[in-house]
């Protein structure tokens, strides 16, 4: 088991396009059905798996572009570390004033050591300096315990 570690900046209003976050549905609309949801379908799943917004469901970073990975390690702990020190990087641009002056990273990071040595993926989202978002995530790989089936991307 090792663990892949992800971040992604950016606007929100673009962190809001939910269908190109969300997985394509395994089956395309009914034939004969509306050309713009057969067009909307078709779009999804080409962008999906190479757009760089986070998935809705953490586990499927894994099937993004390996360029996207940040890092890799085989200790949760390494990985756990990272995700506190990028926490403490852009701490200084959070909107939420309490956010910025959150002084105890040693809890997140036992708590994301705790998630990640037992197989869980840890995401964590803030809202930056209006209007834009930071996405944290590190995804438990080889397996991945919520999507087993999903290969690592290295």
């Amino acid at each position: 088991m090792h663990h892949h570690g992800y971040l992604w900046v950016g606007a929100k209003e673009r962190f809001d396009q939910e269908a190109l976050r969300r997985p394509p549905y395994p089956e395309p609309p009914p034939a004969g059905g509306k050309p713009e949801l057969m067009q909307r379908y078709r779009e999804v799943v080409a962008e999906f798996p190479t757009v760089d917004l986070p998935p809705l469901e953490t586990a499927y970073w894994l099937v993004k572009p390996r360029s996207l990975v940040r890092g890799t390690w085989d200790e949760a702990k390494d990985a756990a570390a990272w995700v506190g020190a990028r926490v403490a990087a852009y701490a200084p641009r959070f909107a939420s004033e309490w956010q910025r002056n959150f002084a105890d990273l040693a809890v997140l990071v036992n708590s994301a050591t705790a998630k990640l040595s037992s197989g869980d993926d840890v995401a964590l989202g803030f809202y930056l300096e209006h209007p834009s978002y930071l996405s944290l995530a590190v995804v438990t790989c080889s397996p991945n315990r919520a999507r087993p089936e999903l290969t690592c991307p290295l």
